[in-house]
């Protein structure tokens, strides 16, 4: 296989934003080792080798890769079966005067696997910003309905009333919580750094005439050079692939979330009360003209699946890591860390997008509230005739028969809640039917939602978004626009 195919980024990467789609690219890849390997010939000449200035100037000016170094590439890797090494022997070309000393001491995970440290920790980098984004964009939507009441749903059941606001906090906490993990993962990345072949440093030792400290300077350069706190204390060849569960974790749950919402929305969407955005011209259906699917909601829980799954791959690719490595591990990694961070990158924006246009229709939803209202009052209707006077279990029994004959009205017949009306019609309950009209306000029904939504907004959401790099991105963000 030939070197740049070894590194195809994912068909998603179409789809992705282009920083995260360049981020995994061949181009960024290769251009990274490049630089992995100039830092390690700098930490190694200023630590005593004898490195000439003129190899670390040609390594410098040639750290983009052209397309003809592409090619020799190619040809390399298809001579040497071996990518790393393909790459060794074609920077050497460009930088002769280093060719002797490029990878010195090195072994090919120093590239590999410092490489994929720099990508993932840039990556969740990006995923802190685009879903900060989300939820900046959520929360003024939770903010604009505070106090809309609308059916809440236990068990997919009519429940007491919430607000759309109150809902839609819901979402968002848990949007915090992914803000929370991936931002622990991303700031709990480390560095392989410079360790060898089985991570003895024993061939650096060697370079150093069995210069402990010289070998241990060497390790804490060339990862400040690569602009990491500290390096692991100990490694294998590889780095543990248990980080790798570490950083997946988060992108799963992230995906649990994304999922969680779309689904929302999409039952919404069949109850006709909130709708993701739908363009003029969009076509729902190529049959049905009159469709209007919520094809968005639908990609980010197909997409989100696919995230969740993914974690899958990296528990089971540590748990088989047999003592200092072994290679199973490569082929599965070069696909799931890259599909990992370009689907939630993908999930992330086409959640942007959604929540920038969701459509709110207050008339229906008041129409369901009315049509369930009147058997969630009933209760209330009893307190209000025993602060009349009346008898609480007489109450309760009128109260009951009237609520089945409504649902007969209701179920049998395809008919409106007519319980009100009966209610009005029955003689027991006059000393209470000036009270009725205010008995069924749906806002004397949705308790302190409201309140909560102001309050968990002001505590809770804009502390986390204050952030400094946060609240740039929330600042500079623009809208998404997706081709359905």
């Amino acid at each position: 296989m030939e070197a740049y195919e070894t590194y195809q980024t994912p068909l998603s990467s179409r789809y992705a934003s282009k920083e995260m789609a360049h981020l995994f690219s061949p181009a960024h890849r290769f251009k990274t080792w490049r630089e992995l390997w100039l830092n390690l010939a700098i930490a190694e000449k200023q630590l005593g080798l004898p490195i000439p200035d003129e190899a670390l100037e040609q390594m410098k000016s040639n750290l983009d890769l052209t397309p003809e170094q592409f090619d020799i590439a190619a040809k390399e890797e298809k001579k040497r079966r071996h990518d790393v090494m393909a790459h060794v022997h074609t920077f050497g070309q460009v930088a002769p005067a280093a060719a002797g000393i490029i990878h010195l001491g090195a072994t090919s995970c120093y590239v590999t696997d410092n490489a994929d440290l720099i990508f993932i920790r840039t990556g969740l980098t990006f995923l802190l910003k685009s879903l900060a984004v989300v939820i900046s964009r959520l929360s003024a939507f939770a903010a604009q309905y505070r106090a809309l009441p609308t059916l809440g749903f236990t068990h997919y059941q009519p429940a007491q009333l919430t607000t759309v606001g109150k809902r839609a906090t819901l979402w968002i906490q848990e949007l915090l919580w992914d803000l929370r993990n991936i931002k622990r993962a991303r700031n709990d990345i480390g560095f392989r750094g410079v360790k060898g072949t089985t991570g003895t440093q024993a061939s650096f030792l060697t370079l150093f005439d069995g210069d402990h400290d010289k070998v241990e300077e060497l390790d804490k350069l060339v990862t400040e050079l690569s602009g990491f706190d500290y390096a692991y204390p100990v490694t294998s060849q590889t780095y543990s692939r248990k980080i790798d569960i570490d950083v997946l974790a988060p992108l799963a749950s992230l995906g649990a979330t994304a999922h969680k919402i779309a689904t929302d929305l999409r039952l919404l969407a069949n109850l006709k009360e909130v709708e993701e955005p739908f363009e003029s011209t969009q076509i729902g259906s190529s049959a049905m003209a009159y469709k209007r699917n919520p094809m968005r909601s639908e990609r980010v829980c197909s997409l989100s699946r696919h995230l969740m799954v993914l974690h899958q791959n990296a528990l089971m690719t540590s748990s088989v890591q047999w003592f200092e490595r072994t290679l199973d591990d490569s082929a599965n990694r070069r696909i799931t860390l890259p599909e990992a961070f370009l689907t939630a990158d993908i999930v992330l924006s086409t959640l942007q997008n959604v929540c920038e246009g969701l459509v709110v229709y207050p008339k229906v939803i008041a129409r369901r509230i009315a049509q369930e209202l009147p058997f969630m009052a009933t209760e209330n209707i009893i307190m209000c005739i025993v602060k009349k006077g009346g008898d609480r279990q007489e109450a309760h029994e009128k109260i009951r028969v009237l609520s089945h004959e409504a649902a007969h009205q209701v179920k049998n017949l395809g008919l409106e809640n007519d319980l009100i009306a009966r209610v009005r019609n029955d003689p027991y309950f006059s000393p209470i039917h000036e009270e009725l009209e205010q008995l069924l306000e749906p806002q004397t029904f949705i308790g302190r939602a409201p309140e909560q939504v102001d309050k968990f907004l002001k505590e809770w959401v804009q502390p986390a978004l204050d952030d400094e790099e946060l609240k740039v991105a929330v600042a500079v963000g623009g809208k998404v626009e997706l081709s359905v």
